[in-house]
């Protein structure tokens, strides 16, 4: 069998293009099949961003869901020295408070040695005792130099101590310091080596921080002072002869940041699908998610768990608190009122977005729903399951037609070539013939 290049070598006629042609269109029986594969592949991907959307918005609706969002407190601090960090659990009020002293860790040095000397040649103990009554010995191997020794203490880590080597000019020092601040840890002599002797001079004992809150003494073995006032963790950075000021109060700029994003994120969700579920007339391209059943069925469910009265409490309905929905179904927010509400009754605000169990307030409603639309075998992805085995199936169903489109093709291929043959035979002897009779025509004219 010919070749499809060779198709009317024969002939003269240009089968090969008819076969191109007969090709392309039979071809044109897969559009339909390829639209709507990627009619599904666009869902697919719309359905994607979609529940990037949702998840965003079960994102802030979980912060709303929680009652410590509602008691956030916060700390102001007026002077220098404090650092506060107020928790929930702080009461608010106004504190006064005095550093006279920072805590400090200890540390002493050795009288000075040759870097090189070997301080033992036996193995022996270094002894290291502390204001706290307590004393921690650590093992010298024989033929320790001063490195050594450094090492060997640094190796315990129960030495309470890091030591390092300070060269003063005519040799070098082993230099040890606490590893903790505070009077109890402080490190007040050493022993053991009689090649390294403790050099009294430079011991420079530990500290307790001193401070006064409201009038009252406070030590602290630390710069971090935590529950000297109930919530509040104090650092403190340097010590001064001015008081600073220290205000605790609730925080109600993070409690209405956490409602608006909600409000953002609800909004953007709506945004999205608006896009998607959009018709834009004849001619032109609509969103991909028009008509949609899972979206009208998602836009129902938030709809109603965003107008439906909770049936208890002193707030029972967003819009008492200055949030609506608009006609685009979006969330619009009354400042004022929503402000007013913060400001007047957090507690009011607290059971009815986290209301006293999980599922009990606004917020653990819309989360049980937006759990459903977004969990792994919620409404989005059984969606996605549902798009997906149509793409495979209008695959396979591409793949058969194709099949059948080769098959027509090697058939058409087949008739032509035998066209092809037919045609060159019948060009050959219609050649043959034409040379016969002018063979004859000749002869008759020669008599």
């Amino acid at each position: 069998m010919a070749s499809i290049s060779a198709l009317g070598v024969g002939s003269g006629l240009d089968l090969s293009g008819l076969v191109d042609q007969l090709r392309a269109a039979e071809r044109q029986k897969l559009v339909p099949v390829l639209e709507q594969q990627s009619a599904q592949k666009t869902k697919i991907s719309a359905y994607g961003r979609l529940q990037s959307a949702m998840e965003r918005v079960q994102t802030a609706v979980s912060s709303l869901n929680d009652t410590a969002t509602f008691k956030q407190q916060k700390s102001t601090v007026t002077g220098d020295g404090v650092l506060a960090n107020a928790s929930q659990t702080a009461n608010p009020g106004r504190y006064e408070i005095s550093v006279t002293q920072l805590a400090r860790g200890s540390s002493v040095a050795s009288q000075s040695v040759a870097l090189n000397d070997e301080l033992s040649a036996t193995p022996t103990t270094l002894k290291l005792e502390f204001a706290s009554g307590s004393a921690i010995d650590i093992d010298i191997a024989a033929g320790s130099t001063l490195s050594d020794v450094r090492d060997q203490i640094n190796a315990t880590k129960e030495s309470g101590v890091t030591a390092s080597l300070i060269n003063d000019g005519t040799g070098y020092r082993l230099a040890l310091s606490s590893k903790e601040t505070g009077k109890e840890a402080s490190l007040t002599k050493f022993s053991g080596l009689n090649s390294l002797e403790m050099d009294a001079t430079t011991l420079r004992a530990g500290q307790d921080a001193e401070l006064d809150v409201n009038g009252i003494s406070i030590t602290s073995k630390t710069n971090r002072v935590e529950e000297a006032i109930q919530g509040v963790t104090l650092d403190l950075t340097e010590a001064s002869d001015k008081p600073v000021t220290l205000v605790i109060e609730r925080d109600q700029e993070a409690l209405r940041g956490a409602i608006d994003e909600f409000v953002k994120n609800y909004n953007e969700m709506k945004s999205t699908v608006g896009r998607m579920t959009k018709f834009n007339g004849e001619g032109e391209i609509s969103g991909e998610l028009i008509g949609d059943r899972t979206v009208r069925t998602i836009e129902n469910r938030l709809r109603q768990d965003v107008t439906s009265d909770l049936g208890e409490g002193d707030i029972q309905r967003l819009s008492q608190i200055g949030i609506s929905l608009d006609k685009q179904g979006r969330l619009e927010v009354d400042d004022d009122k929503l402000n007013e509400a913060i400001a007047s009754d957090p507690a009011a605000l607290s059971g009815f977005f986290a209301g006293d169990t999980k599922d009990a307030g606004f917020a653990g409603r819309l989360n049980t729903t937006l759990e459903a639309i977004t969990k792994e075998d919620g409404l989005i992805q059984s969606s996605v399951g549902s798009a997906e085995l149509r793409v495979d199936s209008l695959e396979q169903r591409k793949l058969r037609m194709e099949s059948s489109i080769e098959r027509s093709m090697e058939r058409y291929r087949k008739q032509f070539s035998q066209l092809d043959g037919m045609i060159a035979q019948m060009n050959s002897m219609s050649s043959y013939l034409g040379q016969q009779f002018d063979l004859l025509s000749n002869m008759q004219k020669a008599k």
